[in-house]
């Protein structure tokens, strides 16, 4: 079943490989679509486990099971579109996609990032901000592109590092708002669409900023 052919009827495909907090953040959120699979390269990643209280089907492939990145993603695509998939959200996914995947699923390839992008892109960026000595961390949610965290960006969280902040105590801050972030943008992406501008996709307009949030967003929205 093609991605292509069914975004009438939209369905989210989630990849992760670690405990699934941010899964979780989807799984118990509004957003305008099911959760129709959630795959992880890590048989023991307890984000499987979520999944499965919720009624989620779920998908182990290990990557290390595959002879490259292209064959990996190629049954990753396979897997997704048997669900009838549509958007695909890379929530703690620590893999590297190719255009393989990328193909499939044009401009639905959604994925947060704990940094205020383009700063402190790839692996442990809570600790590359704690370590610069930055005032001011974050979230943020993109499109996702070939290169390391460098797809367009469609909304960001601004965290304060507070004095006394301990590497821990800033992760946990930034968490909150990827909490909240996440599921915002993905509903906005399932029941809105993107707006293409001069400075690439944006957001179609937005839905009101969940109260409960304390950092500063920043959102790129457009009119169609």
């Amino acid at each position: 079943m093609s991605s292509r052919a069914h975004l009438d009827h939209p369905k989210l495909g989630v990849l992760v490989s670690g405990s699934g907090t941010n899964l979780q953040a989807l799984l118990d959120a509004d957003l305008g679509a099911p959760i129709a699979l959630v795959i992880s390269n890590k048989k023991g990643a307890f984000a499987l486990e979520r999944a499965q209280k919720h009624g989620v089907k779920t998908c182990v492939l290990g990557h290390k099971d595959f002879e490259s990145r292209e064959h990996y993603d190629a049954a990753i695509v396979a897997a997704l579109e048997a669900e009838g998939v549509t958007h695909v959200v890379l929530a703690g996914f620590m893999r590297i996609v190719t255009s393989v995947l990328l193909d499939a699923f044009p401009r639905r390839v959604l994925n947060i990032h704990p940094s205020l992008l383009p700063a402190f892109p790839g692996i442990d960026a809570q600790k590359q901000a704690f370590e610069a000595r930055t005032l001011i961390a974050g979230c943020s949610v993109h499109l996702v592109d070939s290169g390391l965290d460098s797809g367009p960006i469609l909304a960001q969280a601004a965290v304060p590092v507070c004095p006394g902040d301990d590497l821990d105590a800033l992760r946990a801050r930034i968490l909150v708002e990827e909490h909240a972030l996440l599921p915002w943008v993905v509903r906005l992406v399932i029941t809105r669409g993107l707006v293409e501008t001069p400075e690439g996709p944006a957001l179609r307009s937005a839905l009101p900023l969940p109260s409960r949030s304390l950092a500063l967003w920043s959102v790129r929205t457009a009119e169609a």
